[in-house]
Formats: structure tokens, C-alpha cells, sequence
């Protein structure tokens, strides 16, 4: 199951002592449309990775993301993220979906 928070709640959870990165799944027009989160403000190192076709872990691979980091997904509205959040589950990875997604972020 994977865990899931509302952005309003990150801030909080990024002051846990676990390393956290957040990893953005939306497409190429969602970030020129509403633009992206600043990671560096937050204190969070960032990734933005569009699922594009069945290419997405050999993509997300080339991150280089340790297993042993928490993983943020966010999307618009939080459907495509639990679906990545999901998918790397499966490759061992603790992932955090946020819920709310990029607009629940900007509301």
C-alpha cells in the first residue's frame, strides 16, 4: 500500500531526518502551463520525469535515486503519481504519493 499525503502536509514531513526526494510525472505542457515546484526552496532534491510509454523505469533509472530514499511522486491531481508511485514499489523503492497533486500544491 502505497502512503499518501496532502501537499499542505509536505513541509512538515520534509523535517523527518530520512532522505526525501520528489519526483514530478507530469507532462512538458503541465510545467510550462502551471510551472514546477522549487525543490532547492524546499529542501528537496527534484526530478521531473514524464511517463511517456513503457520506457519510464529504464528513464527512471538513469536517476540514479538510492533505494533508500523516500519518493515524492506528484502530478496534477494525483492519479498518474499513485500509478508511478506504484510501479516503483514493485522496484523496491519506498514511495509517498501526494494525493492532492500539483494543484491541491498551488490552491
Amino acid at each position: 500500500m502505497i502512503k499518501q499525503i496532502l501537499s499542505k502536509e509536505i513541509l512538515e514531513y520534509l523535517k523527518t531526518k530520512s532522505e526525501k526526494v520528489l519526483l514530478d510525472v507530469r507532462t512538458d505542457e503541465e510545467w510550462n502551463m502551471f510551472g514546477k515546484p522549487d525543490g532547492e526552496k524546499l529542501g528537496i532534491k527534484t526530478y521531473f520525469l514524464t511517463i511517456k510509454d513503457e520506457s519510464f523505469i529504464q528513464e527512471f533509472n538513469k536517476l540514479l535515486i538510492s533505494k533508500n530514499c523516500e519518493v515524492f511522486t506528484l502530478c496534477k491531481v494525483g492519479q498518474r503519481s499513485q500509478f508511478v508511485a506504484e510501479l516503483l514499489q514493485e522496484n523496491d523503492y519506498n514511495c509517498i504519493n501526494i494525493s492532492d497533486g500539483f494543484d491541491g500544491w498551488v490552491s
